[in-house]
């Protein structure tokens, strides 16, 4: 049977499911452009997970590296969201490259990856789920762009009436977030304000660099556990984290570490700092990434594997 939305966007093939819906490859049925779709079961008109992604995108669609959302909306017995299909994430780059990318590319992801947080900032939210897969490589002449997906966990941290900073706030329960990169705040279950973004972006690049982090493996025998002991190790391994990489990855890091809850981040001194690094080693930003010397271009149905991650799956 034959579903369309939005009376253009026909459904074609299931290429993921996520906890809250299953993300298809959709085809605009009068200019033929591919899209993806994310479908959730319309059980509440209150508590739509994907209503409030929605809502959050169209705040920031038009920025630099924000994916645009061509039609939303509730059909049937589902809410629906139709949006760009975008490239690979940087973890399945990452992967593709034998995961490890080169002190170039990360610099080069740095630059942008910062200039994606100021500019969510800059809309009075925070992301609260910074990691690889929620970064994705745009398509054709943007191939090169970064673009920030996943908005699922995203939260104003300003009150959109009085424009205050939100209260900071403490509770027993671990953070929102992948554990992986989460913010030693959000561990401890301190509010996320703008300076946890920033923190879990320094374990991005220390990442990608190191190829793994140390506490990449640790699981428990609950999810709660699992957080508290990575939680521990990331406390245990805070003073040698960095030791070996260049020294404005200490910068950075200390830098998230030790801003206040309601500080606003230096993105210009952030992203000059990477820059003057790159001056020293003589690297040109010249969007020259490593996966662009082992694969051009990704195949289109590698896209399409990817497609998930443009919807948050």
């Amino acid at each position: 049977m034959e579903y369309t939305f939005g009376g253009k966007y026909r459904l074609e093939e299931e290429i993921a499911m996520g906890g809250c819906g299953s993300v298809f490859l959709g085809v605009h049925t009068i200019a033929g452009k591919e899209v993806a779709i994310k479908i959730e079961p319309a059980l509440s008109s209150r508590n739509s997970p994907l209503k409030q992604e929605s809502r959050i995108y169209k705040t920031l669609m038009g920025g630099p590296g924000v994916p645009w959302i061509m039609w939303s909306g509730k059909q049937g017995d589902y809410n629906v969201m139709v949006i760009d299909l975008l490239g690979p994430s940087l973890e399945d780059l990452f992967k593709m490259c034998n995961r490890h990318f080169s002190i170039k590319t990360v610099l080069l992801l740095a630059d942008q990856l910062i200039s994606r947080l100021e500019f969510i900032h800059s809309r009075d939210f925070v992301h609260r789920d910074v990691k690889p897969a929620n970064f994705v490589m745009g398509t054709d002449k943007s191939e090169t762009l970064v673009n920030v997906i996943d908005f699922g966990l995203a939260k104003k941290f300003r009150d959109p009436k009085t424009t205050a900073h939100i209260p900071y706030k403490q509770d027993d329960h671990h953070g929102v977030g992948t554990s992986l990169f989460a913010s030693l705040n959000a561990h401890h279950g301190i509010e996320c304000s703008r300076r946890d973004d920033l923190e879990s972006l320094a374990y991005m690049l220390i990442y990608f660099l190191r190829g793994t982090l140390p506490w990449r493996k640790i699981k428990g025998s609950t999810v709660a556990e699992t957080w508290d002991r990575i939680r521990d190790k990331k406390m245990e391994t805070v003073s040698v984290l960095t030791v070996g990489l260049p020294v404005e990855f200490e910068i950075f890091y200390k830098y998230a570490r030790d801003l206040d809850f309601e500080d606003l981040p230096d993105y210009d001194g952030l992203r000059e700092l990477f820059r003057g690094l790159a001056r020293k080693l003589k690297i040109e930003y010249d969007d020259v990434y490593d996966w662009t010397l082992v694969q051009k271009k990704p195949s289109r149905r590698y896209c399409e594997a990817c497609a998930r991650r443009a919807l948050g799956s």
